[in-house]
């Protein structure tokens, strides 16, 4: 198979988290991706390992020891012969650790002179290398050159990057970057955290500004193009639809950096699963770019992620940019050079159709499974096996691919017995279990022409992997009008709750009209209203961008003909085009220079 749908089709390993109370999710964010001897190799946060591929499609997971598997945002990066490996801690110094062979050699460690947060090695076309990192809504992201033979430092740190929200709408914190709390509120929190211990003033600061409205700047990434840096950084928060990545330039590795222009260059804040940042970006063995970065769930607990891979790229003005216009949709990765712009081949057919199940939980009904959100599912009224959920396409359809993805709900289960736990945090202590035991998802997958007869389309009853976003591929294509899942097995024996049973293909009829009555106001130097007069179409993508030829910068919308983008770079002229979709193809719409309302 050559298709990816993001998420990433990977294990995403169950956190057991007591902080204030007890929460158990997935997770895998923060993710590394590196090429290293011919194969690619992706390190994530909370994994308690990594994975590795041939061809950016299909992951196989290794697990890892003897590094820090419980320190967040690991970081890899080949320096010769070896990877190099790094991860966070600001209680303690940090360590390097290097290995020939990360799947069957060992770690070598090298003894770390300092504690950082979210780092970022950078090895230099001329053999010199470079440190990154910086995690905070009050300090910078920091570099410093350090010597390749000891990992010490040579110098002293540089302060590169600070949030600048005033300037960055991007960098807003809050769901579309609207910040969600009232002055009263922050204040409620703060006084509850000076009485729960013995806390001093100091920290008590610190927790003030830590959940105010200031924007993390995080998850340094460096890459060099012709001749210039590309200082990548993360903002403003990983539970908001909004995380995306920023990016600075310079002609020297420690500055002084200056913001592209082409900002955020990753930022996917619709469609099904939303968020694009603290990630990585990395040239295949065809000269493609890839960009891999955190996606948000975040109904468990604010770090319930996980990890999308899109095209990136740098255009002919050396801007670099990332395609995530339908980012979450079926994407064929070409073993050859690959155009990063090209549309979809198949559709989403799913969209708003009418769905059923053999049972479901009030407030949890099927049609949650058809809606495009990850936020929301459908989850069975018993955890036996044999709960089934069906869609029905109205029509039958060209059917090329079915992505189902599996939620939890909830799980109120105790540690498990004899886990090790482990303690991290900086203002306040959470342990921590990753359950690496083995856990299975298994399913059936049917369709049928006439909701009578049934054939198989693909049969995991007896599979021995635990995919919650797993992709079927049908490249053929079957004709079907219904797609139904049984679920057989899942992990803790819970009930079956599915976000999204997303079905891809060709659908009839012609491409949609292309929009019009399309409206662009200026309601700030940092946000901006577009609306269109509303059509039969599926959906739209609101692209915008600083000149009508790079409009990189995508916003996916369903059931509404408005939007009001709040990324906007202060002093910058933003045009902009709103695109139609339906079953059967994409219209693109004309550019429009946006103004200010009068």
């Amino acid at each position: 198979m050559n298709y990816v749908c993001n998420p990433i089709n990977m294990e995403y390993k169950y956190q057991f988290v007591d902080y204030e109370k007890m929460s158990v999710y997935r997770e895998a964010a923060d993710p590394s991706l590196i090429m290293f001897k011919g194969r690619y190799y992706l390190f994530p946060s909370m994994t308690a390992g990594f994975l590795s591929s041939a061809n950016l499609v299909e992951w196989d997971f290794h697990p890892l020891q003897d590094v820090p598997v419980y320190d967040y945002a690991p970081d890899v990066r080949v320096m010769g012969e070896y990877i190099y490996f790094s991860a966070s801690s600001k209680s303690k110094n940090c360590s390097f650790f290097r290995t020939k062979d990360p799947v069957k050699g060992k770690f070598e460690e090298i003894p770390g002179d300092f504690p950082f947060w979210d780092p970022n090695l950078f090895v230099d076309h001329d053999g010199r290398i470079y440190f990154y990192w910086g995690c905070s809504n009050i300090t910078p992201i920091y570099g410093i050159e350090l010597n390749p033979e000891s990992m010490k430092p040579i110098g002293k740190p540089v302060e590169l990057i600070y949030g600048k929200p005033s300037v960055h709408g991007y960098e807003r914190t809050g769901e579309n970057h609207i910040f969600g709390k009232t002055a009263e509120q922050i204040e409620e929190m703060v006084q509850a955290y000076a009485k729960s211990g013995n806390v001093s003033e100091e920290k008590v600061k610190m927790f003030r500004i830590a959940v105010g409205s200031d924007p993390y700047i995080e998850g340094p990434w460096m890459d060099k193009y012709n001749g210039k840096y590309y200082l990548q950084y993360s903002s403003p928060a990983t539970e908001n639809n909004i995380y995306g990545d920023g990016v600075y330039v310079s002609d020297k590795p420690l500055g002084p950096f200056i913001p592209a222009k082409n900002n955020p260059y990753s930022y996917k804040p619709g469609g099904f699963i939303p968020g694009a940042g603290h990630g990585s970006t990395m040239e295949d063995k065809f000269g493609n770019w890839w960009h891999a970065a955190s996606m948000r769930v975040s109904v468990n607990h604010p770090f319930e992620r996980r990890i999308g891979l899109w095209p990136a790229g740098f255009d002919q003005d050396g801007e670099l940019f990332c395609n995530q216009r339908y980012g979450d949709w079926p994407m064929k990765l070409e073993q050859a050079r690959m155009d990063p712009w090209g549309n979809p081949e198949w559709m989403l057919l799913s969209y708003g159709k009418p769905a059923y199940a053999s049972s479901s939980e009030e407030g949890y009904e099927a049609s949650k499974a058809t809606n495009e959100n990850i936020q929301s599912w459908w989850k069975a009224a018993s955890n036996q096996p044999g709960e089934w959920l069906e869609v029905d396409l109205k029509h039958v359809c060209d059917v090329r691919a079915v992505q189902i993805n599996f939620a939890d709900d909830h799980l109120h289960l105790p540690f498990p017995e004899g886990a090790t736990i482990m303690e991290n945090g900086e203002l306040r202590k959470t342990r921590r279990y990753i359950d690496e035991r083995k856990h299975v998802t298994r399913w059936l997958l049917e369709g049928s022409v006439d909701g009578t007869e049934y054939f198989v389309i693909e049969d995991k009853s007896d599979a021995d992997s635990d995919l919650p976003h797993d992709l079927i591929v049908t490249e053929s294509g079957i004709k079907a009008r219904y797609i139904r899942c049984t679920v057989k097995e899942l992990p803790y024996n819970q009930q079956a709750c599915i976000s999204g049973l997303r079905i891809f293909g060709i659908g009839e009829g012609d491409f949609p009209d292309r929009v019009s009555g399309v409206q662009t106001g200026l309601l700030s130097e940092l946000d901006l209203s577009v609306s269109w007069d509303r059509d039969d179409a599926t959906g739209y993508n609101v692209l915008w961008g600083f000149a009508p030829d790079k409009l990189y910068h995508s916003h996916m919308v369903f059931g509404s003909n408005q939007l009001t983008i709040g990324a906007l770079v202060k002093g910058q002229p933003v045009y902009v085009r709103v695109d139609a979709f339906n079953e059967r193809g994409i219209t693109e719409g004309e550019v429009h220079k946006a103004v200010y309302l009068c």
